[in-house]
């Protein structure tokens, strides 16, 4: 009972996060910001504020889903029928933990379908962003289950058999399997995952390119990494992504990006990224994440030796199975504390990035220009509340991001 106390306490606190920040949107979002005059008009804001509020309605409507469904799932008597009925197939200890969580895995997939097309045709079609036709998402859809499901399977097969291989040191072998899988994963992504869904070209515009061979030679990144893609058959979204590890780096522009700014602006954009690649944030990234997964694996091999989680959600079939899947939903509560911690982390790697963009190209102005065009391309929220910020925000606000920018140029003219 503590345990769905904190759960429903949990997701209620989120909530009331997403509503407080969308009423401190209501309320401030009336006029436009002074740093985005003449750059938007009170149409595009208001359009701005609709939209956003559209997707937090939407939003909680679809988080009160997923509660319900985990409560009646986990508390109400599915789990222990579930995890029975897979016990009771006789099957091998690493099969039936390879169906266990398949199954699971593809429900909860089936189950998001209503709420990732009404989001898609509904909400993205009614402001302008949506270009995906119903048979690419269908495509998409199935191109997604496939992969996810032999993702899942790799890593399940190969943990249950780590698990009944070496029964007292299974934690720390799992640990070095996952480390070594994803960072596999980060390799052959750019050139076996993502090519199935876009298609990945160099940069066409010629004098563009001559500027970021310039451009990545001063940062010394070899611009063949540079690639455009054209995201403009799902969305009019506009963006940028570093993506890659080792020697399959590179840095990719949405063909909108490109298209919907000018030289200086994508230069701007691109230099930002180079940020990310040459302060090493990724790398950072990683090891911290390995960290975590090291303690987190430990502490789940001492807690799963035990009983105490069966006993304490009345499991009527003892499987490690449903121990792991109790486990990861304790560690979902136990977690939340420290999301504010991770947003200002990832944050404070933008700022870093912004700071190495502008000492790349001494180009404020084009930086601020190309955050505002992003901002209107993409609809963002010029006035989130700041605990909202502090919780979920992996950027600073917009606003807060100009005048950073901005502070750098006045940094060249201070004597």
């Amino acid at each position: 009972m503590l345990v769905l106390c904190l759960y429903i306490l949990k997701e209620t606190f989120e909530s009331w996060v997403q509503y407080l920040n969308l009423k401190h949107m209501r309320k401030t979002g009336v006029s436009v910001p002074h740093e985005f005059e003449g750059k938007i008009d009170e149409f595009l804001l208001k359009k701005t504020i609709d939209y956003e509020a559209e997707k937090t309605r939407f939003s909680l409507i679809s988080a009160m889903f997923s509660s319900a469904v985990t409560v009646i799932f986990i508390f109400c008597g599915l789990l222990n029928f579930y995890n029975s009925w897979i016990a009771s197939l006789d099957l091998s200890f690493i099969v039936s933990g390879w169906l266990f969580f398949l199954l699971l895995s593809c429900c909860s997939e089936f189950l998001s379908v209503p709420f990732s097309l009404y989001s898609t045709f509904k909400i993205e079609n009614k402001y302008g962003f949506n270009t995906m036709t119903p048979r690419l998402w269908v495509s998409d859809f199935i191109k997604t289950l496939l992969i996810s499901t032999v993702m899942m399977s790799l890593v399940t097969f190969a943990g249950f058999w780590l698990i009944q291989w070496s029964p007292h040191y299974w934690w720390l072998l799992i640990w070095g399997f996952l480390f070594i899988f994803s960072i596999f994963v980060m390799y052959i992504s750019p050139y076996v995952i993502e090519p199935l869904f876009n298609k990945f070209t160099p940069i066409e515009d010629e004098s563009l390119k001559e500027k970021i061979v310039q451009l990545t030679a001063r940062a010394g990144i070899h611009a063949s990494r540079i690639l455009r893609v054209d995201a403009s058959k799902r969305s009019r979204h506009t963006n940028a992504y570093f993506t890659g590890i080792g020697k399959t780096k590179r840095i990719v522009l949405y063909d909108t990006l490109l298209e919907s700014m000018n030289h200086d602006e994508n230069l701007a954009v691109l230099a930002h990224e180079i940020g990310h690649w040459k302060k090493r944030h990724m790398l950072k990234i990683i090891v911290a994440f390995e960290i975590f997964s090291f303690i987190a694996l430990y502490f789940s091999f001492k807690v799963i030796q035990s009983d105490a989680l069966v006993t304490l959600f009345h499991i009527r079939t003892n499987t490690l199975f449903a121990k792991f899947l109790i486990l990861a939903f304790i560690a979902d509560i136990l977690s939340f504390p420290f999301t504010p911690c991770v947003s200002y982390l990832m944050r404070r790697h933008e700022r870093q990035a912004d700071r190495a963009s502008y000492e790349l190209t001494r180009n404020s102005e084009s930086m601020v220009s190309a955050l505002i065009k992003l901002s209107k391309d993409n609809l963002t929220n010029p006035y989130p509340h700041p605990f909202y910020v502090t919780l979920y925000y992996s950027h600073p606000p917009v606003i807060e991001r100009v005048r950073y920018i901005k502070g750098f140029s006045h940094e060249k003219n201070s004597p």
